[in-house]
């Protein structure tokens, strides 16, 4: 698969993952994991955008809808089936928070709504032609569906967003800003169980590893790497 192929080490861990369930639970046949040996998985660093750079990339947004597509990603670090899900209800502006419902293993959690992302979520709501009554971000190009966007327009978004804003080579899509939102928490001081909160994520370890690579800007100190 390496030479004849040119496969990358993670394409060839699923393509082995596949033919073992195939020989396993398809043809009751066993699977001898000393005959195929797994290669060794590739960890990337993400990649992260400075402050300025997110700024770049939302006011490049192509339209309107796609910005507060790309300031919900950013401002909530939710993920893009999370923001494309959001309710009307889910914007509590009284508690200054985000409710996100059925997230990653079926968990709900809150996040913080902060008020320029309250202001940009009632520009968008006065500008909308029918006001929804379930999606705060409905489908179809008039935004008047009975069903939310896909996240294929939050994927589309991101990467219109990039080019317009001349950073397409930082392979930017929906994740890179809730990588971005965890690092800019940290470097403004946030400690990384509150991180780990607002991500949703089960384990600190999952919150740690993307960021323990990243180059860190303590509170009173220089630029540093982690």
């Amino acid at each position: 698969m390496f030479s004849r192929w040119k496969l990358a080490p993670n394409t060839v861990t699923q393509r082995f993952a596949a033919l073992r369930f195939f020989y396993i639970q398809v043809l009751k046949r066993g699977w001898s994991a000393a005959e195929t040996p797994y290669p060794k998985k590739v960890l990337h660093l993400p990649h992260v955008l400075s402050q300025e750079e997110v700024t770049r990339l939302i006011e490049a947004a192509e339209m309107p809808f796609h910005r507060i597509l790309l300031m919900t990603l950013y401002a909530t670090g939710a993920r893009r089936a999370e923001v494309a899900h959001l309710k009307v209800s889910d914007i509590d502006s009284q508690r200054m928070v985000v409710h996100i419902r059925g997230g990653k293993g079926r968990k709900d959690r809150d996040v913080m709504l902060s008020p320029a992302l309250l202001d940009a979520l009632r520009v968008y709501w006065r500008g909308l032609r029918r006001k929804p009554t379930d999606w705060l971000f409905p489908g179809n190009r008039w935004h008047t569906a009975s069903h939310p966007v896909t996240t294929k327009v939050l994927w589309t978004a991101c990467q219109k967003a990039a080019e317009r804003a001349g950073l397409e080579h930082k392979h930017i899509h929906p994740h890179t800003l809730r990588h971005c939102f965890a690092t800019h928490l940290l470097e403004a001081g946030a400690d990384l169980r509150t991180i780990q909160m607002l991500l949703g994520h089960r384990h600190l370890s999952a919150t740690a590893s993307p960021l323990d690579t990243l180059t860190l800007t303590a509170p009173g100190e220089q630029r540093r790497s982690a």
